[in-house]
């Protein structure tokens, strides 16, 4: 196996090919504390993509509640104790990844999930952890909880899926590093849904192929958000570009969020495979829990993003830019009362005021000698 850099766990890794970076890498941004669950993403990617026979249980896009919910049915869970220990030195993960602890004859540590895995796509969804008792209140973080978690595949930097494949059907695109699966190479012998820790690949028994998220890359080619993206309810999502840690530009507002103040993260991070999908972790949610999910770096984001209307106004004035445009925002400009999203060419795509103007109006109508009523 071939030694590359994964910068997410700080070290040099082991994989089945060689690093190889595209041009540029799909990214996106989802802030937790934003999502309602109301699962507008999941049916907009289910009617768009995953409407025809053999992708019947396929949810490209899903919303679990965690700690119970998961698709399939205890995914994480199961990879969590397979790998064993998860130890992390400061930012460097001192475990081994899936691709170091695949037993002898495997390439990739990993599971098939059973069929009946994933009849239960919202399990566990509102669940809390722990029980409410006589006399609680409210404190944060939580003593009770549950949070929303929104996944997609990650188009991860070294694919567990793309590892696996003995016939070399899953692919990386050179132009934005999105991951797909060649149909005509595919001879569905599953390895690929046997490898990916987050379960984002599938097998569709009519065609004998396996399937997966492609990113809406039509969609991306003409410079828009893919479906889930621009239809998400909560505007929790932002999809831009990302660069190694080394090119960070504070102008673009990926590298913003994940490089220069580090408050999005990506998910299971000790698993080896470099996600392209980062996460602003919940904020009432205990640190272990969340250093378990998004790796050690999670407590500092989580403070740096309570903080952040008070001592960051320009990181508060970029979070209210989710969803304000289905275009992919490469870049962003901020003055003190308002921010603008770029495209490529640094033309502007929408620009949003970071208040609204406030007016205060007397109780009563003299106008009318009537009494105004306030509506909330």
């Amino acid at each position: 196996m071939a030694r590359v850099y994964n910068w997410q766990i700080a070290r040099k890794m082991s994989y089945w090919y060689g690093e190889s970076r595209p041009k540029r890498q799909f990214a996106a941004v989802f802030d937790t504390n934003k999502c309602i669950a109301c699962q507008t993403c999941t049916i907009s990617c289910k009617t768009t993509w995953t409407s025809g026979k053999g992708q019947e249980y396929m949810f490209w896009n899903n919303v679990e509640s965690k700690p119970y919910g998961g698709y399939p049915l205890t995914y994480d869970l199961k990879l969590m104790e397979m790998l064993g220990a998860q130890n992390w030195k400061g930012d460097i993960y001192q475990g081994q990844t899936i691709f170091e602890a695949a037993p002898a004859g495997e390439r990739v540590l990993g599971y098939a999930p059973h069929h009946r895995e994933y009849a239960y796509p919202n399990i566990g969804e509102d669940e809390i952890a722990g029980v409410v008792d006589k006399g609680m209140h409210l404190t944060l973080p939580n003593m009770v909880w549950m949070f929303y978690l929104a996944r997609i595949c990650n188009h991860c930097t070294y694919p567990a899926c793309l590892a696996a494949c003995p016939r070399g059907s899953i692919y990386k695109r050179p132009e934005d590093g999105i991951v797909l699966v060649d149909q005509k190479k595919c001879r569905g012998y599953r390895e690929c849904v046997k490898a990916c820790p987050y379960k984002k690949a599938f097998f569709n028994s009519c065609t004998g192929t396996s399937e997966k998220c492609i990113a809406c890359f039509p969609a991306s080619e003409q410079g828009s958000q893919p479906r889930c993206f621009t239809e998400c309810i909560g505007k929790i999502r932002l999809r831009g570009w990302i660069n190694v840690p080394s090119k960070a530009d504070e102008n673009n507002p990926i590298d913003y969020l994940v490089h220069i103040q580090k408050v999005a993260l990506p998910l299971f991070p000790q698993l080896g495979l470099e996600p392209n999908v980062y996460y602003i972790p919940p904020i009432h949610v205990p640190d272990p829990y969340l250093v378990q999910l998004f790796g050690p770096s999670a407590p500092a984001a989580v403070e740096k993003y309570k903080a952040c209307h008070e001592k960051d106004p320009k990181m508060a004035s970029l979070i209210q830019l989710f969803g304000c445009t289905p275009h992919v925002v490469s870049q962003f400009e901020w003055e003190k009362d308002k921010i603008s999203a770029l495209n490529d060419k640094k033309e502007k795509l929408v620009t949003v005021p970071v208040t609204e103007p406030v007016t205060i109006r007397n109780p009563f109508d003299l106008k009318r000698s009537v009494p105004r009523m306030n509506i909330n």
